[in-house]
């Protein structure tokens, strides 16, 4: 009996040691850090092979966003008179932050294209300049003024020059903006874009007065316009990135597109893979690594995620994440240096549009922007998954009127069945 209990004994503890299969076992706990060899669902198969990490706060590439309030701006009691949006990136030359973006500062807010007249803008980026302002710390800014003012007519921005984005390249500066010819609204938002150089970040800036980057053909997704343009320097050329419209308003989607170029002038190419980016409201980009990382906010299948080509071109879904910045303009220190070691990003500058909620007095304010997207940087802080909001928060995307009438016929219609 002794000889066959320890047997049994022996048995029990070898079948023990032996591996068993992963079709016999559950998933594991702890969440391995490596994809595991072992049959998974679609979902995990993702978690393991679409994202940087299986854990959003090891991800390089996820980051919640904080915002600040800046000081320095004024905006007239913000009766929709002053406004400033669509910064460009941040840089820092001469011992301090520049940022150049939209200013308009006219008699009324924004009254409609149909009531829109020489001093009458039609939109908050109508009858508008490029300002800039700089700063010692990124939250108090000092502006300096005009930088680039809109031509005469019939010059390429002579209505409004909005939307800029800056490069610097082999020693100078670049300003590229969206150059309108009419008020925005009377034929969409219908634009090609400008540039002016300087040999200093306050300038004077010569406009160069020819589109360097024209609106597509007839038929095709950029017929219409080009905005954000948005210029890095990545392999040795310039690559500049923009959005447009598909389908027209009210119904338009916006993506992203590029081109090349081997001179701030141009010519310009396009990518024959346009659109690269198949959502996003604006363009927000940095090199990343080897490649380049876009934010990609509202607007598509594919809003609200950081994404990431390591071409340059083919973008795919690097994270998740929410709150992300309005035309954000970050601090990229190597935008222009043809790194093949992207640093990423920990701030930059944003707007937030119809600050006051009142349509009547529309108008846009800046504000800052802090982040976690940088491979020197760890702020867990910043990696944690989830926002609180106050129940008021929710409760201000109520329904409509015809949408509580809708449900209450429906009920209605219920009940006489």
């Amino acid at each position: 009996m002794m000889k066959h209990f320890f047997t049994l004994t022996v048995f029990l503890i070898a079948s023990s040691s032996l591996p068993c299969s992963a079709q016999d076992t559950g998933f594991p706990f702890v969440l391995p850090t490596e994809k595991p060899n072992r049959p998974m669902s679609a979902a995990m198969e993702r978690n393991y092979s679409a994202y940087l990490a299986p854990r959003p706060e090891n991800n390089e590439l996820y980051s919640q966003f904080k915002y600040t309030r800046l000081k320095g701006f004024d905006y007239n009691h913000h009766d929709g008179t002053i406004s400033r949006r669509d910064p460009s990136k941040v840089i820092f030359a001469n011992g301090k932050y520049y940022v150049w973006y939209t200013h308009r500062e006219t008699p009324t807010p924004p009254k409609g294209a149909a009531a829109s007249t020489d001093t009458v803008p039609s939109s908050d980026w109508d009858l508008s300049d490029i300002w800039y302002a700089t700063s010692e710390d990124g939250f108090t800014w000092e502006e300096q003024g005009v930088a680039v003012p809109r031509p005469p007519k019939p010059n390429v921005g002579w209505r409004s020059v909005s939307t800029t984005d800056i490069l610097v390249w082999k020693g100078k500066y670049y300003l590229y903006y969206q150059g309108f010819m009419e008020a925005s609204g009377k034929r969409g938002d219908d634009c090609p874009v400008a540039v002016s150089y300087a040999d200093s970040p306050d300038g004077p800036w010569t406009p160069h007065e020819k589109v360097v980057i024209p609106n597509g053909g007839e038929g095709e997704w950029d017929q219409y316009s080009i905005h954000d343009p948005y210029p890095l320097v990545y392999q040795g050329k310039i690559f500049l990135y923009y959005k447009s419209d598909f389908d027209g308003d009210p119904r338009l989607v916006r993506m992203q597109g590029l081109a090349i170029a081997d001179n701030p002038l141009g010519p310009f190419e396009k990518s024959p893979l346009n659109p690269v980016i198949n959502s996003g409201h604006e363009t927000t980009l940095f090199p990343f690594k080897t490649g380049i990382a876009a934010l990609v906010i509202r607007d598509g299948n594919e809003h609200s995620t950081v994404q990431y080509a390591q071409d340059g071109v083919n973008f795919e879904i690097a994270s998740i994440t929410g709150l992300m910045p309005n035309a954000g303009g970050p601090f990229v220190p190597d935008a222009f240096t043809d790194t093949k070691d992207g640093r990423g990003i920990t701030w930059g500058i944003s707007h937030f549009t119809n600050a006051t909620g009142n349509w009547k007095k529309n108008h846009s304010i800046l504000a800052r922007f802090d982040c976690d997207l940088s491979l020197d940087l760890h702020d867990p802080q910043m990696k944690r998954t989830g926002y609180y909001f106050r129940p008021d928060i929710y409760f201000s995307q109520h329904l409509s009127k015809d949408q509580r009438q809708r449900i209450t016929n429906d009920t209605r219609m219920l009940r006489a069945k």
